[in-house]
């Protein structure tokens, strides 16, 4: 009845606008922090029919799955959901796992155009945790040195800042101090000292940052020392001093005799003499060595 009077009034009245359910929304792009409430808006700005069906959708990861339907929560919703205002939905509670598409479904069987959607992106930001921070305790003046700074629990992903004694060090080289030889990514975290001298000596801690929050990590000592070039030299005359002293005393030892062979030994040794009047026979049967005397008149 209600299209047929559409219709009559479209023809009589050509310039009537037919009525048909449709959707609007105050924020299609909502952003919390983890454990906070927020709200989908969903809002029916024009339709005749007086109760609508309303559902909500969530899309995530290219899968989907009931929020709403009929007239009820639905899954994890049920204890921490509710529709706000006959059509918005209000999620409390949320986590990183909330974060996805949702879609509000509208059906107005009166209305000329019966269906109508609109969807919600909810993005759900997480504060970074500490970081895990990797800092050499000590590296030799000259030669390289790698600190590495990062966590993977915050959202959106985090950005990394480097501090030196408490004060920041620059990751635009034309803040650097011209004696400093570094690269820092606050994307990844990474600081790379190309050679480091003992300025680069100090205390250096890590933060991570989102829009969320941040996090920092405890300061770790990195020394830079000299490398002792005349102790070295030193200690290898050394020990070269003792291996010729110690050959030394191996070849006069050799000619004084401390070390006999096995072969001197063995022929210094003489068997015992044979006692007059014995005489040392074997016998097949016995298998063994016997004596036998005998007398001299």
């Amino acid at each position: 009845m209600s299209c047929a009077i559409s219709y009559y009034l479209l023809f009589v009245f050509p310039g009537c606008r037919l009525l048909a359910v449709e959707l609007t929304s105050s924020n299609t792009k909502p952003v919390v922090q983890e454990f906070q409430s927020v709200e989908l808006s969903c809002i029916i700005k024009s339709t005749v029919t007086p109760d609508p069906r309303i559902e909500w959708k969530k899309i995530r990861d290219g899968e989907t799955s009931y929020v709403f339907f009929d007239n009820k929560m639905q899954g994890d919703f049920v204890t921490r959901a509710e529709i706000l205002s006959r059509t918005s939905l209000v999620i409390k509670n949320t986590t990183r796992m909330d974060t996805a598409t949702y879609r509000c479904e509208v059906a107005a069987p009166s209305d000329t155009k019966t269906i109508d959607e609109i969807n919600i992106q909810l993005t759900v930001q997480v504060k970074p945790m500490t970081p895990r921070c990797s800092v050499p305790k000590a590296v030799p003046v000259g030669k390289s040195a790698s600190l590495h700074c990062h966590e993977n629990e915050g959202f959106p992903k985090s950005t990394y800042s480097w501090y030196r004694n408490s004060e920041p060090l620059s990751a635009d080289s034309k803040a650097k101090p011209h004696n400093s030889s570094y690269t820092l990514n606050p994307a990844t975290g990474t600081l790379v000292f190309h050679a480091v001298h003992k300025g680069d000596t100090g205390r250096y801690s890590c933060i991570a940052t989102n829009e969320a929050g941040f996090a920092k990590c405890e300061e770790q000592e990195m020394e830079v020392y000299d490398l002792n070039i005349g102790g070295i030299i030193g200690g290898v005359l050394v020990v070269l001093a003792v291996l010729v002293l110690i050959t030394l005393g191996i070849c006069c030892a050799y000619r004084r005799g401390y070390f006999a062979n096995g072969k001197e030994s063995g022929e210094s040794y003489k068997t015992p003499a044979k006692p007059d009047g014995v005489n040392y026979i074997r016998t097949d049967d016995e298998g063994d060595f016997r004596h036998k005397s005998s007398f001299v008149i």
